[in-house]
């Protein structure tokens, strides 16, 4: 094969669905496919005749649309543009390029035969992203029990490492690559890792962009290293892939890497994983596909739950679809928008913020923007939060109910402006001021510049261990929710009409143990937002015991899973989750369990209110 056209079929060949295909069909494949040329403005179309056309994008960019201007994607270099070979292509479907792009283009009909017999090539051709979407979610079987909690990364590197050095071509590591079967290798100098390199970085990095295969392998590798403790479990692994967007984890063994694993690795153990999901909404051009999205989320959680999962991976898992579907909104709206006019950053409090999301929970967020911002720049955030807030309600996240929401303009300001904010909180606690402390202390960056934050947390964590005013408002306000226990330790059950003769496992058992460990995080300066990290941090200070934070993590445990059981059963029943649970459907074990909980926040509440005078204020 003359070499131009080895390069495209090593291009193609990493690019999924291709990289299914035997080499045999690949070669087959690559003297098939026309070369295109589209420049910036031109209309990327089908072939003579209108034949319909797959493109795969070697460089450059393409815009989907739909009608007059109506965006509905947008695709860059390793994507397929699969939209004519869909049977169900719209009539005002077009494409037009927003670069100068080098296509790789081949008729539908021409491929079909070529790869025909392979059935998951096939589907990938013929139908919508929209379709593929829906059918990638339903692929999620649920079971009744996981290896993934039991088996440990340290447990599948049994490859050898395959290392590399810094000033070592790209063409030299491709080629150890292939001959050690690897889809990555370690970057090594003087005996120290300094880098990854991945099958991607080759094509994203070099291949897409034209750099030359003699180039040194530091100038593509990927610097910043994320890594897994051989003791984790493959769980852990999936939570980190899930967060960090990422395919491959190196895994260190006593401060030595001793091998990688990888999506592929794990899917091998356990055949779902929210991984995908993630990924699948990432390249979502659609409103429509991220709702189609969305409705799996009761699904993860089931399947979670069943795998034997907690709270921290429950809230882990479902927090990343979380903050993809909200990041990728954020980026239809920007391309949509244009490019912000200032930097930002578009912040999630509550549970969101402290990574404890279960299903469908209603939103609170909110943007920092830069003090730089300039009299009529405020329009492009109004249309941003506006465009966000509503696609998240598509979503199931529904508007905030108090309105704390970026799309109202008091949660939509200058870092100076919310700096103030919370300066009179603090400063001047007021039962407004206390309500608003109880979302807006718990912040994580979504998106956006994750400096404007940190100044501000910063000067927070400096305030709030000083102010024993403001503490003892934050616990008398906290003491709001206590724990359902009448007489002789009876359970107090709801009565509003809707809920009747149930526990609230969410306000009355939760939300005070939420509150407390916020409390303790403020009074010692801590930077943590989770509740088991803000307990775990404070455990041994002056304001929390070891013991107390043993019991007060032994009851936020034992709460969550009964609430994660009770939602569980739900979604399996074609039900709506919430956190209403009858106490018939507890065992006579888990009945005194559960009291014994809330007896503990019952002790730690009565100390958080005594060593702040809350009586007195």
């Amino acid at each position: 094969m003359e070499i131009e056209l080895q390069e495209i079929r090593d291009f193609i060949a990493a690019i999924p669905p291709f990289d299914r295909l035997p080499e045999q069909v690949l070669n087959a494949l690559t003297p098939a496919l026309s070369i295109q040329y589209v420049r910036r403005g031109g209309d990327v179309s089908g072939g003579p005749d209108n034949t319909s056309m797959l493109h795969i994008l070697r460089q450059g960019a393409v815009a989907m649309y739909s009608g007059e201007d109506n965006l509905i994607g947008m695709l860059g270099e390793g994507d397929i543009c699969t939209s004519f070979c869909a049977a169900d292509v719209m009539p005002d479907f077009y494409v037009k390029a927003t670069e100068d792009t080098l296509l790789y283009s081949i008729p539908c009909e021409e491929l079909s035969r070529l790869v025909n017999g392979d059935e998951s090539v096939l589907h990938f051709i013929r139908h919508s992203a929209a379709q593929r979407l829906k059918q990638a979610v339903a692929r999620m079987q649920e079971q009744s029990s996981s290896t993934l909690l039991h088996t440990y990364a340290g447990d599948i590197c049994r490859t050898p490492l395959i290392t590399a050095a810094p000033e070592d071509s790209i063409r030299q590591c491709a080629r150890l690559m292939s001959e050690k079967g690897v889809s990555s290798l370690i970057i090594l100098e003087n005996g120290e890792p300094v880098g990854l390199l991945t099958d991607r970085d080759i094509r994203k990095r070099c291949v897409a962009r034209g750099l030359s295969v003699d180039t040194p392998v530091r100038e593509i590798m990927t610097r910043h290293i994320i890594s897994l403790n051989a003791s984790d479990s493959l769980f852990d692994a999936l939570l980190v892939m899930t967060r960090q967007q990422v395919h491959h984890l190196p895994v260190v063994d006593d401060d030595r890497i001793t091998g990688i694993i990888t999506t592929t690795d794990i899917m091998r153990e356990e055949g779902v994983s929210a991984v995908h999901l993630t990924s699948t909404i990432r390249k979502a051009e659609s409103l429509e596909q991220l709702v189609e999205a969305s409705l799996m989320i009761p699904r993860i959680q089931l399947q979670l739950v069943k795998m034997g999962a907690d709270l921290h991976h429950v809230g882990y898992a479902i927090t990343a679809v979380t903050g993809a579907i909200t990041r990728r909104l954020i980026e239809m709206a920007e391309e949509r928008l244009g490019s912000p006019p200032v930097p930002y950053a578009w912040i999630a409090a509550g549970s969101q913020a402290r990574r404890e999301q279960t299903s469908h929970s209603d939103q609170d967020n909110g943007i920092i923007i830069s003090d730089k911002l300039q009299p009529g720049d405020e329009g492009w955030f109004e249309e941003l939060a506006r465009f966000v807030n509503d696609g998240l309600n598509d979503c199931g996240f529904v508007y905030c109910p108090g309105d704390v929401m970026a799309s109202n303009p008091k949660w939509r300001q200058t870092a100076s402006v919310w700096q103030g904010y919370f300066d009179q909180w603090i400063d001047e606690p007021e039962p407004m001021a206390l309500m608003l402390s109880s979302i807006f202390f718990d912040l994580r960056v979504i998106h956006g510049k994750e400096k404007l934050l940190k100044k501000i947390r910063r000067n927070i964590l400096h305030k709030t261990p000083d102010n024993q005013l403001f503490l003892a408002h934050m616990t008398r306000n906290a003491l709001s929710h206590r724990p359902p226990l009448g007489f002789f330790r009876d359970f107090v059950l709801v009565h509003d009409g809707q809920h009747d003769d149930t526990l609230d496992l969410k306000h009355s058992g939760l939300v005070p143990i939420i509150d407390m460990a916020r409390i303790y995080a403020l009074a010692e300066g801590l930077k943590e937002i989770s509740t088991e990290d803000r307990l775990r941090a404070a455990a041994g200070t002056p304001s929390l015991s070891m013991g107390g934070s043993a019991n007060l993590l032994d009851a936020f445990e034992f709460i969550s899973n009964l609430r994660l059981e009770h939602q569980a059963a739900q979604i399996e029943a074609g039900k709506s989750p919430d956190n209403f649970m009858s106490p018939k459907q507890l065992s006579k074990l888990e009945r005194e369990h559960l009291k014994d909980a809330f007896k503990v926040v019952q002790t730690m509440q009565a100390t958080l209110e005594m060593r702040y005078q809350t009586g007195r204020i």
